[in-house]
């Protein structure tokens, strides 16, 4: 069985990444932060046993802290993060993966437990989502696509994770725990590795 695990970043280039978080922290800082959790990112997920996706906002870069031979590299496609969700799962099953999954970048508290747990999941359920405390989510998994899980929604607000499940009625959901992923400067709070940017 093929698992697919998907990472979506945007280039991590000042003034373009983490715009609310730089209100609060500077556009320097908030960059610095950025590139600090994109380096916790890729440290937990190159320890999951799978193939892994990397999805660029705006251009694929072949040098940068992404090795090229750990990820696959592509730029996202698609009008808004649904479809560019979409249309990465929809590659991915159209290549043979069996179980699908794409996280997010920016939670200093994601851990290699919670990717497998969401893969293992999968195996007696159809989907899983790893809910995050702002109301949208950090992981997301399947099995085969479910259209209706990347459309309307109002992407970055509140109600993204409560929408999606009104989407699933049907189906057999598993729910990892909740996890605090940063995009305010308060965000930065419980870690004593970000202290330093709030004080």
């Amino acid at each position: 069985m093929s698992n697919c695990l998907i990472i979506f970043t945007r280039n991590p280039e000042l003034g373009k990444v983490k715009s609310r978080l730089a209100q609060g922290v500077g556009e320097q800082n908030a960059l610095d932060i950025y590139i600090q959790l994109l380096e916790h990112t890729r440290d937990v997920v190159i320890q999951i046993d799978c193939e892994r996706w990397l999805g660029y906002s705006v251009a694929v870069r072949q040098d940068d802290l992404w090795d090229n031979t750990l990820f696959t590299k592509f730029k996202q496609e698609g009008e808004d993060l649904g479809a560019r969700m979409e249309n990465a799962f929809n590659q991915a099953f159209a290549q043979g993966h069996n179980k699908v999954l794409i996280v997010g970048s920016d939670l200093y508290d994601l851990k290699p437990r919670h990717i497998q747990e969401a893969i293992d999941a999968l195996d007696g359920n159809d989907l899983v989502i790893g809910p995050a405390q702002d109301g949208g989510y950090y992981l997301l998994g399947m099995k085969m696509i479910h259209p209706a899980v990347f459309r309307n929604k109002d992407w970055g607000t509140e109600s993204v994770y409560k929408d999606t499940l009104k989407d699933l009625k049907t189906a057999k959901i598993h729910t990892l725990e909740i996890l605090n992923d940063i995009d305010y400067a308060s965000d930065l709070k419980p870690y004593p590795k970000f202290a330093k940017y709030i004080n």
